[in-house]
């Protein structure tokens, strides 16, 4: 699989009468536009092809799919009136676009230095980030939407999967809904596991589709956990963060030290 042939297929497979295809060599990108509304979505083509090469051979089902959801919901108004109960945060890295294709600011909270908390209707399939013109459009204050989606995320299912590694335990997860790392929002489930960690309590959203709760109980634990997040980060769709956080007292603080050192490094404060 290469760039050329990759461009190839997804022509091929996202083909319609109403729609345009623009390539850009600088940056081995494709565009595909829908020509009614005038509305599209760029597809950067080199992180697909290393996601194939790395035996992810069903990411190309996996792009046609999201390409196809964003171009149906484009160009269509969001009744956020009577979408109250379908109104998410969704977490993003802060390198993730403040503005849409439009250059309409998005609405979004400060949430850590590595993350970034957008908010997003529900569509089914599929979801729409919020922008503010739509919130203006509702007559929604940010504050009256933030409680509303951060009361929402509350309602979702948090059952997870345990495993034990080395003598530490690492709790997943994942029920591909768009909003699993949205559960890192949920402070009452966060406390609630919290009560059952017996080591120290790390919480981990390397992509979209993912939570990761670990509880730490020696220092293998933390080469256990970085060696973890990076797989999740370099082979989920939406990437956020390879970084994990630990959990204390309803803070999370980044951990940026080798876990050789972790230790070394806590004693000297």
């Amino acid at each position: 699989m290469d760039i050329k042939k990759l461009k190839s297929i997804l022509q091929e497979r996202l083909e319609k009468p109403n729609r345009t295809f623009t390539y850009d060599r600088d940056k081995d990108s494709l565009r595909i536009e829908n020509t009614t509304t005038k509305k599209g979505i760029t597809v950067a083509l080199p992180p697909i092809v290393s996601k194939w090469k790395e035996n992810n051979k069903s990411i190309i089902d996996e792009v046609i799919y999201y390409v196809e959801e964003a171009l149906n919901v484009m160009g269509t108004e969001a009744d956020l009136g009577s979408k109250q109960k379908k109104v998410f945060p969704v977490i993003r890295s802060t390198s993730f676009a403040t503005e849409s294709n439009e250059g309409v600011a998005l609405v979004t909270d400060e949430h850590t230095a590595e993350t970034r908390i957008y908010y997003a209707v529900d569509l089914g399939k599929t979801y729409r980030l919020l922008d503010e013109n739509m919130l203006k459009a509702e007559g929604w204050t940010h504050e009256q939407m933030k409680e509303t989606a951060l009361f929402n995320v509350r309602s979702l299912p948090t059952d997870m999967k345990k495993d034990e590694v080395a003598g530490n335990l690492f709790y997943f997860l994942n029920n591909n809904d768009g909003y699993d790392a949205s559960r890192i929002l949920n402070d009452a489930f966060l406390k609630q596991v919290s009560k059952d960690v017996q080591g120290e309590m790390t919480v981990s959203v390397p992509h979209q589709d993912v939570l990761v709760i670990g509880d730490i109980r020696n220092e293998t634990g933390y080469d256990v956990l970085a060696q973890m997040t990076m797989s999740f980060f370099t082979t989920g769709n939406v990437p956020i963060t390879a970084l994990s956080f630990v959990y204390e007292e309803g803070e999370l603080e980044p951990i940026f030290i080798l876990a050789k050192n972790r230790k070394k490094e806590r004693e000297k404060k």
